[in-house]
């Protein structure tokens, strides 16, 4: 069932959003060379606890996970996209690190991501990283009221393709509002003016993620982490957007 959010309802979740937005940019700050993973998961419980949220994470067991996953972030290195387990690993020069979060203030959730590099970028891992964001921009100007779903994974696919990568149709985008999944799904590509009607109210969270050289995905043991398959690496965006009368509204803006 598709719930469609009142302008107060977005503007609760812009509060968790906003807050999303700030702590990620902190985390980006506070990741460096020589940092471990447990080092930024542990600086975001405490900022989540001061803040009184609730991590949408923590606890979390979905099919495909093998949970309950009891951490705030997804930290995923280099070869790994999404759902990356935070453990003791300390960065080094060069790692492409991608930071997802999601959590709800007031029992309202938003939910982002972005990727960057640590240290010295690799050229490759930049437009990679470029990539996904410029999907994603596509995409939030793609989320038109009047419009349809496949008009936002039409506009992911096409960045992807024109910067020459593979899309894969495993994992892409989803409601959000009162959880942090909720329905539908969005794919990362396909056909416009396809798919459901995008009607005011509707919240999603548009994530485009990419691997270098590859479509195909896998799993660590840990059951949760997800690689490139063929090991190269990979990026990740995303921003929770709510369709309203006047066009999108992106709730997760990070500061400059």
């Amino acid at each position: 069932m598709i719930e469609l959010k009142s302008a107060e309802e977005i503007g609760r979740m812009a509060v968790a959003g906003q807050f999303v937005g700030e702590l990620l940019a902190e985390l980006s700050g506070v990741a460096a060379v020589g940092v471990n993973l447990m080092d930024i998961e542990h600086h975001a419980r405490g900022r989540i606890k001061e803040r009184g949220a609730d991590s949408c994470y923590w606890d979390y067991s979905p099919s495909f996970g093998r949970g309950p996953f009891r951490n705030v972030l997804c930290l995923s290195v280099n070869d790994a996209v999404l759902h990356g387990l935070p453990h003791d690993y300390v960065l080094r020069d060069g790692d492409l690190l991608s930071i997802d979060m999601a959590l709800a203030i007031d029992g309202w959730a938003a939910d982002s991501a972005l990727s960057f590099v640590v240290g010295t970028p690799d050229p490759a891992d930049l437009e990679l990283i470029e990539a996904t964001e410029v999907a994603l921009e596509a995409a939030i100007e793609a989320a038109q009221p009047g419009g349809r779903i496949g008009d936002i994974s039409a506009a992911i696919g096409k960045v992807a393709h024109s910067y020459g990568y593979g899309v894969n149709h495993e994992f892409g985008g989803h409601g959000i509002g009162r959880t942090m999944h909720e329905a539908p799904h969005i794919s990362n590509d396909g056909r416009a003016r396809r798919g459901m009607r995008l009607d005011p109210g509707l919240t999603v969270a548009i994530e485009p993620w990419l691997c270098r050289t590859t479509d195909k995905i896998k799993y660590d043991k840990d059951g949760w982490t997800i690689r490139s398959a063929d090991g190269s690496r990979t990026a990740h965006s995303e921003h929770t957007v709510a369709v309203t009368p006047t066009g999108p509204q992106v709730l997760t803006r990070r500061p400059a």
